[in-house]
């Protein structure tokens, strides 16, 4: 089983509406200095897996962090909320072998400010159920 942060970078590759590239503008576990417009999927703060009376049933609740950084607000949070669509709601989906049973949007977009460099960024959070 991927991390659920390695997964929502297919959903979110997969989104032609959002011009995500991975590797381009599209990274999973560290952000890079460049390109100033970026989104990075980092994995969160999970809760403990739920237990069934049959092993390999389980479900495991997992959290995802998505952070925008754009050089304009207004465009950066536009891709938030169009990550924001993307994902909010997406149920009964298999992702690399992988069945989520709903992706919901936790909160967000929020802006956490201004980097160094003027770029804003804004975090989405995101949780799961899947087996």
């Amino acid at each position: 089983m991927n991390s659920a942060a390695k997964d929502f970078v297919t959903l979110l590759a997969n989104a032609s509406s959002l011009g995500l590239v991975f590797k381009t503008n599209l990274f999973v576990g560290k952000e890079p200095t460049t390109p100033n417009d970026t989104v990075t999927l980092f994995d969160g703060v999970s809760s403990a897996p739920q237990l069934t009376l049959t092993k390999g049933e389980d479900y495991f609740y997992d959290a995802v962090q998505i952070r925008i950084r754009n050089m304009d607000y207004n465009t950066g949070y536009a891709l938030a909320k169009g990550i924001m669509g993307v994902l909010h709601g997406l149920g009964q989906q298999t992702v690399n072998n992988t069945l989520y049973s709903v992706i919901y949007c936790s909160n967000g977009p929020a802006p956490l400010g201004w980097d160094d460099n003027g770029r804003i960024i804004f975090v989405l959070n995101f949780e799961v159920q899947r087996r």
